[in-house]
């Protein structure tokens, strides 16, 4: 096996409200929902860009491991609210086009697209959990 064969799979993400979760990927981004296991709060969602089965996110509960402490999870809330705890860098053909979809879906701005001094053109926002979400435009 060479590393030419090795590809990202699955990349997770927390969530603290799964449906509003599944609505901004869904519903903003365009995902498709792959996989919905689990029940109320404590819900894996897998969701991944349509035309690439083989790419995927993995909306996951925060705090499904039992191992971890109430300072822990105090933590990762607080990073959480910052937007500090996660990221997600996408790209698209037409930055512009993705950007007055999610202002318009009601998606929180962090930045609008800015033509970066290291040469990308991006936008970032907040999921409904917090996570960074960042897009940028594609050559």
């Amino acid at each position: 096996m060479s590393t030419a064969d090795i590809k990202i799979q699955s990349s997770f993400l927390p969530h603290t409200d799964p449906d509003a979760s599944v609505a901004f990927f869904r519903d903003l981004l365009g995902f498709e929902v792959r996989m919905d296991v689990g029940g109320g709060t404590m819900r894996w969602i897998t969701v991944g860009p349509a035309g690439q089965p083989d790419t995927a996110v993995v909306l996951t509960p925060p705090f499904a491991d039992p191992g971890i402490t109430e300072d822990e999870r105090r933590t990762i809330t607080e990073m959480m609210a910052k937007g500090t705890y996660a990221t997600l860098v996408l790209s698209s053909p037409n930055l512009d086009e993705v950007f007055e979809k999610m202002v318009a879906g009601g998606a929180e701005v962090i930045q609008e697209p800015t033509d970066q001094p290291y040469g990308v053109r991006d936008a970032a926002f907040r999921d409904p959990a917090g996570n960074h979400i960042r897009i940028n435009q594609q050559a």
